[in-house]
């Protein structure tokens, strides 16, 4: 039987452990145990649990930056609601897979400030995606397609808010469960589109 890499390894256990324990308790000592391998093999491949927290988002969650850098690079493809719902659709699925490996950290007051001063080294944060957000309905603005008097941060910081505040908002409805990404997506950017489209929406029957 094949062995992963190293790297994939290591990947795969800290995914699994900041799952399961918590990004706060999850340690490079076992993260390093869980993968196989040595504290010393671990950081020859990355140099802090902050840089593995990181990767795991970047390499193991959905394509969120990925998916709005390029929509950045190419304002005007396809439809302004298709755009907006697959971010939309991409930020709740990130929302919710990563929000219980990062809660741990907001009960521990100094790991997090720890922890939110080494990602500014890294130069990540979670403030990226409104920011990259920001910079799409900006340049969709500049093609046209958004309103020139659009508050294109404040529509950013919506979508986005909303789409992390779905990873846990919902718990203690009767229910208990979040809505159906899909249908939350749509009406997230038919709603958005509302307020900053140049082309007006259609009445919703």
């Amino acid at each position: 039987m094949e062995t992963k890499p190293a790297r994939v390894r290591i990947l795969d256990a800290a995914h699994e452990l900041m799952l399961t324990v918590g990004l706060a308790r999850a340690t490079t000592k076992e993260i390093a145990r869980a993968a196989g391998c040595s504290e010393a093999a671990l950081y020859k491949h990355f140099d802090s649990k902050e840089e593995l927290f990181v990767r795991v988002l970047a390499e193991r969650l959905p394509r969120l930056t990925p998916l709005l850098d390029s929509l950045v690079a190419q304002p005007g493809r396809g439809t302004l609601e298709a755009n907006l719902t697959e971010i939309a659709r991409e930020a709740a699925l990130f929302y919710e897979q990563s929000f219980p490996i990062a809660a741990s950290l907001y009960a521990e007051t100094q790991l997090k400030r720890r922890h939110d001063d080494a990602l500014r080294t890294l130069g990540s944060g979670p403030h990226l995606p409104i920011q990259g957000l920001d910079a799409y309905l900006r340049a969709e603005q500049a093609a046209g397609r958004v309103r020139a008097d659009a508050d294109t941060y404040a529509a950013a910081s919506l979508l986005i808010g909303a789409c992390a505040q779905r990873a846990f908002a919902y718990d203690a409805t009767e229910s208990g469960e979040r809505p159906p990404v899909d249908a939350f997506a749509a009406r997230l950017a038919r709603t958005l589109l509302g307020g900053i489209s140049v082309a007006p929406q259609p009445r919703q029957s």
